[in-house]
């Protein structure tokens, strides 16, 4: 071995390595230990209305470290278990401070027995009033499809705005089918996408709706559930009509 230059170079080399790694760790951890880096300031922004200030402040409390030793992992998984924060943005600011930026959630519909669903059409849960959530449209569908009822709620309202309705029940059906009530109280029952997409055969009962159902006097007995299933037509169903 000593009379190999390569192998004894080799193993220089090694040992010089493997010395920088151990003091540039030495060097780490005094770093993350020093008293010259003190976190001085943590900075809250976002425009917040729902999120617990108390809970925000605990989930702050909890960063320790100085300001190189801080776990923003950790402070960012915190804060977004905080009821309405949807998501966190943070930085280190040299050299004594941490930002964060908190983004609430929208709610925009309800969604089955008592969750919420954002205006990106992700899931949440959160306490609400009860005047404010009776003006949200509700939402019920298979698990996961959340995203796509806010999608297609989206394309319905925009498809019986010149009726002056809007959908304020959207079904998503365990066979994919769909069914609207609209707020004027008409159950809309659209079926399942195929070789005409849903939105075709509403659009076409927009089409007529004046000429047709919009010609009826209002009335107690007054058609309460349109079958839209049909390519060139649609069905009426109504309580106490009969053949």
């Amino acid at each position: 071995m000593w009379d190999n230059p390569r192998l004894l170079n080799a193993a220089a080399n090694f040992f010089i390595g493997l010395a920088a790694l151990l003091f540039a760790y030495a060097g780490l951890q005094m770093l993350l230990r020093s008293p010259l880096f003190p976190l001085k300031e943590i900075v809250v922004r976002g425009d917040l209305e729902h999120a617990d200030a108390t809970e925000i402040e605990n989930a702050v409390d909890r960063a320790g470290g100085n300001f190189f030793a801080a776990d923003l992992t950790a402070l960012r998984t915190r804060l977004e278990q905080v009821t309405w924060v949807r998501r966190v943005d943070l930085r280190r600011v040299w050299p004594d401070r941490i930002e964060l930026r908190l983004e609430e959630h929208v709610a925009f519909a309800r969604w089955g027995g008592g969750g919420l669903v954002n205006t990106f059409g992700e899931p949440f849960s959160a306490p609400i009033d009860d005047a404010v959530a009776a003006t949200l449209p509700l939402f019920a569908g298979p698990a996961g499809s959340e995203g796509e009822l806010t999608k297609r709620y989206r394309r319905f309202a925009e498809l019986l705005a010149p009726l002056g309705e809007n959908p304020v029940r959207v079904v998503l059906t365990a066979r994919y089918a769909w069914q609207l009530r609209m707020s004027g109280g008409l159950n809309l029952e659209l079926g399942r996408d195929g070789a005409e997409p849903v939105e075709q055969r509403l659009e076409r009962f927009v089409a007529v709706y004046p000429e047709s159902l919009g010609r009826l006097p209002s009335r107690a007995d007054a058609p309460r559930n349109v079958d839209l299933r049909y390519p060139n037509g649609f069905a009426l169903r109504v309580a106490g009509w009969k053949g």
